[in-house]
């Protein structure tokens, strides 16, 4: 039986009424993504038809998914909102701060050592407020949500970029930072702005070498990784229902690559088949009852230039395997085309070193049958992988039917290494060299979702690319980059020329799933008397002490680094060994912006402190001002804080005293997060000005008393020579999120508005 069935209930027993009446209201059929929005409104039925990418709309989430990388700190910040209980169910997830290095048994037992007390805070808190808890070795996030909590219809947000996921599941499922969480958690209002919505029409069907995975990778190439910021992309034909549920999961979850709000796919009979494998019949028959509300109106589908803002029609007949990569998940390259010409012109590597398979975007049943039927080929054709091989299953609940069905001993025969059921490389936990810094240039193919540089190994010069899991253990295999697994061929142990056969994949065990303990943890009835300890001492982990309000009157403002380029999430605040800080403000903010280049010496790590002259660690000249009281400005280039959901990327320089953040644009779930802890995002009004900006300027802002919605502001950017240019920039700031910044983050106003509630009812 589902977990929350009432809760599911309670949805699906609404939403005939609202939907109708939503369709009543906007006056024309609804797509799926529309339904969910309108059922979900936190004002009840809808009264007015919002306009997409214009109208801030209020949600009521269904549940909040949080993995324990960014449990800590939505959790410290939830600690300070005066609650004694979250207010929908929520779940914590441990599954980043293992690391792969030897195998699943030693890796696990020393994440458990290493991060013992982080663990038991999670825990504790988890206990304290009512969360479910998931123990280290579980499962990573996103598989298991969808194996246990997503829900066809249903809305959630999650801490991670990949909440996304859960839209193979038929979900509006959104990643968000946890102050976002922290507002659903106290029972208030979620904020979105009214997505606009992108229809990918899927037509024929997949075969042979061609997967899910090929299909998200060719989206990423024609939306590019902003592409699809601000919307919801919706797959529907024939081509989306001839798709596996987890298959839909992994376009879903690789949606956050192109910037999309989230991605979903509308009800039909291989999520019900999923529901059912995964004992949830349940829900299952709950859905079946309200069918047709569960995806779009059929109008929708049958004319869908008339409701989308943006088609794209793809022919699975015709779809080939892709490659995407370096360093960019919107690099693609069709297996079979110029990869060798590319790489030799931008001098890839192409020899492969190692494949990865597993990550939460390709770590099914159905994902490691298809590399397994490339693995056993392999065995049985007297082949040995060129380049080394790991797998990271994606729950234990996977894990266990894997290794019953024989599936881990297949990739073991071949010499593949199983680590823990966790994120492991997919997000740098991965102890691959000593010294990541000076580590050769070398490449690697994995089933991961992001390729940042540094983001696997922390090495800059690891070159990733991205490809279905099927795909990925023939490159391994063959231990280059440009195989072409649908007509090269190989030469075996015996000196035989052997090819490989097209993959078999089973999209549901045959004998069902089975699991002795999933790792699951409920919490305790009364929270009340569960002690949350953090000690003072600990550099894992650090109470919070509020944002002060930063004013409208900022002037004498440095620049503190003019970013160059892509600058991620990843860039601002690294994971990999500093995941280990997550819990501790202060102790993280060591890396802020530490992987940003700067734009005046192409380097990383290395700006001018103003006031000195000298060049030094950005961090450390970020203190330097914050000691002499001296506020700082960070400027930035296109689609800013793109990556993952990491809330850290915004607080470190809030933390440190940055003022303001400018750039040409931001990334949706960075400029929210910015907003959220009472800081200014804001973009030029002409991206040109990004240029007149120089290594010496002081910035005053002219007109920030003023700050109002759809009101640009004007800052004055003196240089060093003393002359000046005055240029505007805009900001996306309504009524509400003003007051965040003017109480110095929203997390100040949810505990004010609280304390005159309790006041009010004394």
């Amino acid at each position: 039986m589902a977990f929350d069935i009432e809760m599911i209930r309670g949805v699906y027993d609404r939403m005939k009424k609202r939907v109708d009446k939503a369709r009543e209201v906007v006056g024309r059929p609804l797509t799926h993504a529309e339904k969910i929005l309108y059922n979900h409104l936190a004002e009840g039925d809808a009264v007015k038809a919002y306009e997409r990418a214009k109208s801030y709309v209020d949600f009521h989430p269904d549940r909040i998914a949080c993995q324990d990388a960014t449990a800590q700190m939505a959790l410290l910040q939830f600690m300070q909102a005066g609650k004694t209980k979250v207010a929908v169910p929520t779940t914590v997830h441990c599954d980043h701060l293992i690391q792969a290095k030897e195998g699943a048994d030693e890796d696990l037992q020393f994440a458990l050592n290493q991060s013992s007390e982080v663990f038991k805070f999670l825990k504790s808190v988890s206990n304290k407020y009512g969360i479910g808890f998931w123990k280290p070795g579980a499962g990573i996030i996103h598989q298991v949500v969808l194996e246990n909590y997503a829900f066809p219809g249903g809305m959630m947000i999650g801490t991670d970029s990949h909440t996304v996921n859960a839209g193979g599941l038929g979900m509006v499922a959104i990643g968000v930072g946890g102050a976002d969480a922290v507002d659903v958690m106290a029972g208030m209002p979620w904020e979105l702005k009214f997505p606009k919505l992108i229809g990918v029409k899927l037509t024929g069907k997949l075969s042979g070498w061609s997967a899910p995975k090929d299909i998200i990778l060719k989206v990423a190439d024609i939306l590019t990784v902003k592409g699809g910021t601000g919307c919801i992309v919706e797959y529907f034909g024939e081509g989306a229902k001839s798709l596996s549920c987890t298959g839909k999961g992994t376009i879903c979850n690789m949606g956050a690559e192109i910037g999309a709000t989230t991605s979903t796919f509308g009800y039909d009979d291989s999520m019900e088949r999923y529901l059912r494998a995964t004992d949830r019949a349940d829900v299952a028959d709950a859905a079946n009852e309200i069918r047709e509300y569960l995806t779009a109106d059929p109008e929708v589908y049958e004319n869908p230039g008339e409701y989308f803002d943006e088609l794209i029609e793809i022919d699975l007949n015709e779809l080939k395997p892709h490659l995407n990569g370096p360093f960019t998940p919107d690099l693609s390259t069709v297996i079979g085309s110029d990869m060798t010409e590319k790489a030799t012109k931008n001098g890839w590597p192409l020899d492969v070193e190692w494949g990865l398979i597993g990550s939460c975007t390709n770590s099914s049943y159905e994902d490691l049958t298809r590399a397994a039927s490339i693995a056993q080929q392999a065995i049985d054709k007297g082949l040995k992988p060129k380049a080394d091989f790991g797998i990271n299953p994606g729950s234990e609940q996977i894990r266990f039917t894997a290794e019953r069905d024989g599936l881990l001993k297949t990739f073991e025969d071949l010499g593949a290494k199983i680590f823990t059921n966790a994120c492991g490389p997919c997000i740098g936990q991965w102890a691959r060299y000593k010294d990541p810094k000076n580590a050769p240039k070398n490449s690697i193919v994995h089933s991961f979702n992001r390729n940042f540089a540094k983001r696997a190994d922390g090495n800059p010069n690891t070159h990733a690319f991205v490809a279905s899991p099927e795909m990925v253990a023939a490159i391994t295999i063959s231990g280059r980059l440009d195989f072409d697994p649908t007509k090269d061929t190989l030469i075996n142990e015996k000196g035989e020329e052997v090819k490989f056969d097209e993959p078999k994949g089973i999209e549901l065990p045959e004998k069902g799933f089975a699991v002795e303990d999933p790792g699951y943890q409920a919490p305790v009835e009364d929270g009340s008397k569960v002690e949350v300890a953090v000690d003072p001492k600990s550099d894992r982990l650090q109470l919070l002490t509020p944002f002060k309000p930063i004013g409208d009157n900022i002037k004498g403002a440095k620049l503190l680094i003019k970013a160059y380029g892509k600058c991620t999430t990843d860039h601002i605040s690294m994971a990999g060994p500093w995941l280990r800080f997550r819990g501790h403000l202060d102790n993280i903010s060591n890396n802020c912006l530490i992987g940003a280049v700067n734009a005046f010496n192409q380097e990383t790590n290395f700006v001018k402190n103003q006031l000195t002259g000298e060049y030094g660690p950005v961090p450390d000249t970020q203190r330097y001002y914050k000691e002499k009281g001296i506020p700082t400005v960070v400027v930035g280039d296109h689609n800013y804080g793109e990556g993952s959901s990491r809330e850290h990327a915004a607080m470190e320089p809030r933390h440190l005293g940055v003022v303001a953040v400018i750039v040409k644009s931001f990334a949706r779930i960075h400029e929210t997060n910015l907003k959220k802890q009472g800081m200014l995002g804001l973009t030029f009004a002409n991206e040109s000005d990004y240029d007149k900006i120089q290594e010496d300027d002081t910035f005053n802002f002219l007109d920030l008393d003023k700050f109002a919605p759809n009101k640009p502001l004007h800052i004055e950017v003196v240089h060093a020579d003393g002359s000046k240019d005055e240029i505007e920039v805009n900001h996306t700031y309504n009524e509400n999120q003003i007051k965040w910044y003017k109480e110095g983050s929203a997390l100040n106003l949810i505990k004010k508005q609280n304390a005159e509630a309790e006041a009010a009812k004394k």
